[in-house]
C-alpha cells in the first residue's frame, strides 16, 4: 500500500486483549481506556478520527463521520498519549505503536484545524505556551550542536528528496503545476528580483544551505557572494559545488556563525535561517544587518513564522528540529526596530510551502527503501511524520511563511513601483 495514505503497524495487538475472531465488541459504555481516549479527542479538539484499542472498541467524538482511523496498539501507547501530549503521539507514531489507516497529511491536518477552533473559542491567550515548552537557545556552542544534529546525518540523505537543486527552503510556484525545480529556480530569481541585484554588487548571505541560491546569484546576477553557515557537510558540499561550476572567485563559502560576519555589502540576504536565530538573538542579528549594510543596500529576510507567537511543534524541535523557532512579524521587528531598519515590503508564501512540501513528501515516500537502507524504519516514520506534520500546518493556517524586505531607513535608493518584482 502507498505509505502516504495507509501504514501498518510494527506491533501486533496481544493475543490475549483481543475478541475472539468473527464476534463484534458489545459494550454498554466506555471502557475505562475508552474514557481516556475520549479525553485525548477533547484535547485536541473532537477531530473527525476514529480511534480503535487494541481491546477492539472503537472510540469517536466529533459528531461527523470520521476521514480516518487510527489503531493503539496497547494501554502504554494510550497513557503516553494521555502524559506526553504532542511529543507522546509523535513518539508513538514513530514507535509504529500507531497504525494509521487513512492520508497521514489530512489527519494531520484535521487536528490543527480543530484544535484552532477550540483554541479560539477561548480566545489566543490560551494558546500562549509555557517557559517549559520554549525552545533551546541558541548560543555558539548551542547553535552549532542544534544545526548538527538536523543537517550534518547526510548530505545523501537529503539529495534522495530536496531535487536537483538541493534547496531546503519553500518554493516559489509561478503556475500551479510548475515541478519542484521549476519552483526552486522561480523561488531564487523572485529573492533576486525584490533585492534588485546588479552585476559587480557585493552580497552577504547569512545560512546558505547547500549553497543554491549564492551560486544562482552569481551565474545568473553577476554579483559576488561571501556566505557563512556552521554546518560541516553543507558548507563542504557548496564548496565543491562552487569548484565544479567554476565559481570560487565569485563565491565564497565560509564556515562561521552570523555573529561573526564582518565586511560591507550592497545586499545582505537570509532564506531559512531566521528559524534556528532565536528571538532571543534578534537584535543582535538586526546590528550585524546594520553594520554590513551599505547606506542604500537592502535586504531580505525568509522565514518560516506564526501569526502570534508560539514555539515550534514540541515533537519536532525536540526530535527533528532542536533549538528551532518560528516568530511572529511582531517578533521579526526586533530585528529591524532598533536599528533603523526600513521594513519595505512583506509577503506570505504560506500555501507555496504547503506545495514545497508535498513534493518533498512524495519524493521522500519513492526513496523511503533507500532511507531505511541509510538509517533504520523508525527514522523513515519519523521523518514522514515531519513532513506530513509540516504540510498540514501550512495547509491549515498554524504556519506561515514571510518573505520580509527592508533598506536602511534614511536610504531613498527604493523602486517607485513594485514592477520590478513581476517583471520578466
Amino acid at each position: 500500500m502507498d505509505a502516504m495514505h495507509r501504514e501498518s503497524s510494527a506491533h501486533s495487538p496481544p493475543a490475549s486483549d483481543a475478541p475472539p475472531q468473527g464476534q463484534p465488541v458489545v459494550m454498554a459504555g466506555p471502557s475505562v481506556n475508552g474514557r481516556l481516549m475520549r479525553g485525548v479527542l477533547r484535547r485536541l479538539g473532537d477531530p473527525r478520527i476514529e480511534f480503535v484499542l487494541w481491546s477492539g472498541e472503537r472510540i469517536a467524538t466529533a459528531k461527523e463521520p470520521p476521514i480516518a482511523r487510527v489503531r493503539i496498539a496497547d494501554r502504554r501507547t494510550l497513557l503516553e498519549l494521555c502524559v506526553r501530549g504532542q511529543v507522546g503521539l509523535g513518539d508513538a507514531y514513530a514507535d509504529g505503536c500507531l497504525e494509521v489507516d487513512g492520508d497521514l497529511g489530512q489527519i494531520i491536518e484535521e487536528v490543527y484545524r480543530c484544535s484552532a477552533q477550540a483554541a479560539a473559542a477561548t480566545g489566543l491567550a490560551a494558546r500562549r505556551p509555557s517557559r517549559s515548552r520554549r525552545a533551546r537557545r541558541n548560543t555558539l556552542a548551542g547553535s552549532r550542536d542544534n544545526i548538527h544534529r538536523h543537517y550534518d546525518i547526510g548530505n545523501e540523505f537529503y539529495s534522495l528528496w530536496l531535487g536537483e537543486t538541493m534547496a531546503y527552503t519553500c518554493a516559489y510556484y509561478p503556475t500551479r503545476d510548475a515541478t519542484l525545480e521549476e519552483a526552486q529556480v522561480a523561488k531564487m530569481d523572485h529573492v533576486c528580483r525584490k533585492l534588485r541585484l546588479s552585476p559587480s554588487e557585493a552580497v552577504i548571505e547569512a545560512g546558505f544551505g547547500w549553497g543554491t541560491l549564492a551560486l544562482h546569484m552569481a551565474r545568473r546576477y553577476g554579483v559576488t557572494v561571501r556566505a557563512f553557515n556552521i554546518s560541516e557537510e553543507q558548507v563542504r558540499f557548496a564548496r565543491e559545488r562552487a569548484a565544479a561550476l567554476g565559481l570560487t572567485r565569485q563565491v565564497e563559502f565560509i564556515h562561521d556563525d552570523y555573529r561573526n560576519i564582518s565586511g560591507r555589502c550592497d545586499a545582505f540576504v537570509s532564506v531559512g535561517m531566521l528559524e534556528h536565530v532565536g528571538s532571543e538573538n534578534y537584535r543582535r542579528l538586526g546590528g550585524v544587518i546594520a553594520r554590513c549594510l551599505k547606506p542604500d543596500g537592502r535586504g531580505l529576510i525568509h522565514s518560516i513564522g506564526r501569526n502570534w507567537p508560539a514555539p515550534l511543534h514540541p515533537w519536532i524541535e525536540r526530535r527533528i528540529f532542536p533549538g528551532a523557532y518560528p516568530p511572529s512579524l511582531k517578533e521579526m521587528m526586533e530585528i529591524f526596530e532598533p536599528w533603523d531598519l526600513s521594513v519595505l515590503d512583506v509577503e506570505n508564501l504560506r500555501l507555496h510551502y504547503a506545495r514545497t512540501l508535498e513534493h518533498w513528501w512524495q519524493a521522500f515516500e519513492r526513496a523511503r527503501d533507500r532511507v531505511a537502507a541509510l538509517f533504520d524504519e523508525r527514522f523513515v516514520r519519523m521523518w514522514r511524520l515531519y513532513l506530513a506534520g509540516s504540510m498540514a500546518a501550512f495547509k491549515a493556517g498554524e504556519l506561515q511563511l514571510f518573505q520580509v524586505v527592508f533598506a536602511p531607513g534614511r536610504s531613498n535608493a527604493l523602486p517607485w513601483t513594485r514592477a520590478h518584482l513581476y517583471g520578466s
